[in-house]
């Protein structure tokens, strides 16, 4: 049954629970690599999913699927969380949270692109005026404010971030052809993804990690932002009688996050870091104005 209040309150759950991974990827990568960390967050979404579906009696959809859903998940497995992951934690890596996490919130623009030569949709002319101010705001964070001088902090992290926010946008379009609950085609993805992470993993740093705050925070990623926060936006959209109003609450995210950054990694937030961030979601919000389309989960 539709439920708006109901609606309203899991998706401030989900974006709450994003709000906070920057912190978590950036704690994590200090003792972990990024391959590591997609490693352990991977098999803490695996459990998490299982669990849910397990507690809500649905896992028996796992094993009955056609043969096509499974090696869709197969694909599907290999972008989202192989191939997403791996460039997000890398522009983790080699960035600070501040500047990868506003970067990576242009997906959503992304998508809108997209979705003109895969999904026949029309573009408008705020959609391409609305990419000028969102990369204007990407450009603006990158060189920390030095617009005319285009000398990027870390030009592979920038492409990294600018990477991932393609694959993730890519992903959602070839799960519009989805049809399986959400819950249970993720974890499948995951399931496919895990063998292709941990041969990765073995091939380049290994497992020798010890337990501490790297691989707590890595867990904390696994069942919060891979995991849980997924699920909650799910049920958002499922409950919402009006998702544009679910939707908007994704912007809330960004800026909630600065202050965990600050906080607690202790991050000294730029100047340009707020402009660069008020010009991306101001863009992003000229995108959305005016579509009751509901955003799919972010990254």
């Amino acid at each position: 049954m539709k439920n708006q209040r109901q609606a309203m309150l899991f998706g401030l759950g989900a974006v709450l629970l994003w709000s906070t991974v920057a912190t978590a990827f950036k704690l994590s990568l200090r003792s972990l690599s990024p391959v590591q960390l997609l490693f352990i967050a991977c098999l803490a979404s695996i459990l998490v999913l299982f669990t849910v579906l397990t507690l809500q009696g649905r896992l028996r959809q796992v094993i009955s699927l056609s043969r096509r859903q499974y090696l869709q998940s197969l694909g599907l497995g290999l972008i989202n969380p192989c191939l997403y992951y791996f460039l997000l934690f890398g522009a983790f890596d080699r960035l600070p949270a501040q500047e990868a996490q506003p970067i990576n919130y242009t997906w959503a623009l992304v998508l809108a692109y997209l979705s003109v030569p895969f999904l026949g949709q029309s573009l408008r002319l705020s959609d391409i005026f609305a990419g000028l101010v969102c990369y204007g705001g990407v450009v603006v964070i990158a060189t920390h404010g030095q617009v005319l001088s285009l000398s990027f902090s870390d030009p592979i992290g920038v492409a990294f971030a600018l990477a991932s926010t393609l694959v993730w946008a890519g992903y959602w379009i070839l799960a519009t052809r989805d049809r399986r609950d959400p819950v249970v085609g993720l974890l499948l993805n995951f399931l496919c993804g895990l063998p292709v992470i941990t041969l990765a993993c073995a091939l380049t740093d290994g497992f020798g990690f010890s337990m501490g705050l790297g691989v707590g925070g890595a867990l904390y990623v696994g069942v919060f932002e891979m995991g849980l926060a997924f699920v909650l936006w799910s049920y958002a959209l499922k409950k919402a009688e009006n998702t544009a109003r679910v939707s908007n609450l994704i912007f809330i995210s960004p800026f909630l996050s600065l202050v965990f950054i600050y906080l607690i990694l202790g991050e000294v937030i730029l100047p340009s870091t707020y402009l660069g961030l008020m010009l991306i979601i101001g863009g992003l919000w000229l995108q959305q104005h005016g579509s009751r389309k509901a955003l799919p989960a972010p990254g």
